[in-house]
């Protein structure tokens, strides 16, 4: 098939281009070509005589030297397009005659190559970050503020730091495991792989990601022993709770991330609600250092509503101990309640899990539960020795205005700090 006519001098008539091979082109020049003026050329494309729309441009550039860029030239949508696949002799004959194509094949099947191309070179010039504000301002309109807020968390803050930069198509499964494995808490990182699995969904679908990375990551199992009570659930405990012993003990527990002996064994030598504060002797703590906690308005009014009865120091219970009634009282609670299986102890992760959600960073809720872990474990510990003071009374106290949020049903307006 005669794809094109080279107007030439020294030769009448005109003459068909062979196939183009890597001895043909390597011999191609300008020299004696003249468009349909006369006029010297500096620019012109050679075309295959064998596959249609393949072909070599050879120009002169800037500098004057003589370059030569394999392409391919085809029609779609009625609109003819040209694209150029690689220079030569970077690219050899053989190579470039497969590309080309490859190409027209795309194009006899109805798809423009270019527009695809041009696609793929949009997502990856999108970075993760910028990708997530894009989720997140399509978010906005669909879930509530505290729900935006907690997808921002994971997304936005230190979870997944090192992908902020990355090209948001050029991230592996890899790239994302790292950042998992890094989160110590369990239940937290079954959140954080949760908000990132449903971002990416939304951007394959948007076409901002050509692939799903999380798609073979492991699912995270949360066993019973890492129960974590969702919002409703909270909802449905906190309201059903009674103003007894067991009805205060575990609005406490929530509220202060303490252990259920801790808050059932709780002293009016402990406290000071003047100040507003708890103080745990090293004695009462599991791991023997003491604690102290500033707490809320809502578990300091908790406190003032327990009277205190001559000749016992304990808030809770009636023997000579604290309170000791846990089972009995407990499946009183959740009989019909129709949750799943929980326990007294699953309220202490739960209040770690949810502040974590909400914002708060991981030293401090490590220090309001009184951990010698994470970031105060082995070397980090001896090192640093900041009590966080200041930090956990913000926490406990944005930790409770969420909380009654949560079993009020209000909005909560509560922002995550930036790190």
């Amino acid at each position: 098939m005669i794809v094109s006519t080279i107007v030439t001098t020294g030769i009448e008539g005109g003459f068909i281009m062979p196939t183009l091979d890597q001895k043909t082109v390597k011999a191609l020049t300008l020299d004696g070509i003249k468009n349909r003026k006369g006029e010297a050329v500096r620019d012109w494309i050679f075309f295959d005589d064998d596959l249609h729309g393949f072909g070599v441009r050879v120009r002169y550039d800037l500098s004057g030297v003589l370059c030569k860029v394999w392409c391919v030239q085809y029609r779609h949508d009625g609109k003819q397009r040209r694209q150029n696949i690689g220079k030569f002799p970077r690219m050899n004959a053989a190579t470039a005659r497969t590309k080309a194509g490859a190409w027209l094949d795309k194009v006899h099947g109805g798809i423009d190559p270019a527009v695809v191309r041009g696609n793929d070179r949009k997502a990856e010039a999108l970075k993760f970050h910028k990708a997530v504000d894009l989720y997140l301002a399509r978010q906005q309109s669909e879930v509530r503020e505290s729900t935006l807020a907690n997808i921002s968390l994971y997304l936005s803050g230190a979870y997944f730091r090192p992908l902020h930069g990355k090209p948001l198509a050029k991230i592996t499964q890899s790239d994302i495991e790292q950042c998992l494995d890094a989160i110590p808490q369990k239940p937290t990182r079954w959140a954080a792989q949760k908000r990132l699995g449903s971002f990416y969904v939304w951007a394959v679908r948007k076409g901002h990601a050509p692939e799903n990375p999380m798609a073979k990551i492991e699912q995270i199992k949360l066993k019973s022993r890492d129960r974590v009570l969702s919002e409703s659930e909270i909802r449905t405990v906190w309201n059903a709770l009674q103003d007894d012993d067991l009805g205060k003990i575990v609005k406490l527990l929530l509220l202060t991330g303490c252990r259920a002996d801790e808050i059932g064994g709780l002293r009016f030598s402990e406290l000071d609600l003047d100040a507003g504060t708890l103080s745990l002797p090293g004695e009462r703590t599991k791991n023997g250092l003491p604690h102290t906690l500033t707490l809320p308005p809502l578990a300091l009014d908790i406190l003032r509503s327990v009277e205190k009865r001559d000749g016992r120091d304990f808030l809770f219970g009636k023997w000579a101990g604290g309170f000791t009634s846990w089972a009995r009282q407990k499946q009183t609670l959740t009989s019909s309640l129709g949750l799943e299986h929980w326990t007294i102890h699953d309220l202490r992760r739960t209040a770690a899990t949810h502040m974590a959600e909400i914002g708060i960073e991981p030293h401090v809720i490590e220090a309001v539960l009184n951990h010698v872990s994470g970031h105060k474990a082995g070397i980090a510990g001896i090192y640093n020795r900041a009590s966080y003071k200041p930090q956990m009374k913000m926490a406990l106290a944005r930790w409770a205005a969420h909380l009654e949020s949560i079993f009020s049903g209000a909005a909560n307006k509560i922002v995550p700090l930036r790190a």
